[in-house]
């Protein structure tokens, strides 16, 4: 039995100008997009192929996935 709940994580990558989405729970699970609500539909549309292709087993009717997006933002110092 896999764990109850898959954490995938999103990051902005600021070069290539996309959100980029991984997860150490669910193998293969690599995807990017230019917004985190294309990333996130595009997530979970691959979970479900992903988990039948790594032959994961859950015992509940539902997975819950928590998607957690990181950005980091600067702002000027006002006292520099």
């Amino acid at each position: 039995m896999q764990h109850a709940t898959i954490v995938v994580r999103a990051e902005w990558d600021e070069e290539a100008g996309v959100w980029v989405a991984s997860s150490e729970d669910v193998a293969g699970l690599s995807l990017e997009a230019d917004n985190l609500e294309r990333l996130k539909d595009k997530v979970l549309g691959a979970l479900h192929d992903l988990i039948e292709l790594n032959g994961l087993r859950y015992e509940t009717p539902d997975i819950p996935v928590h998607f957690m997006a990181e950005h980091l933002y600067r702002i000027r110092n006002p006292c520099q």
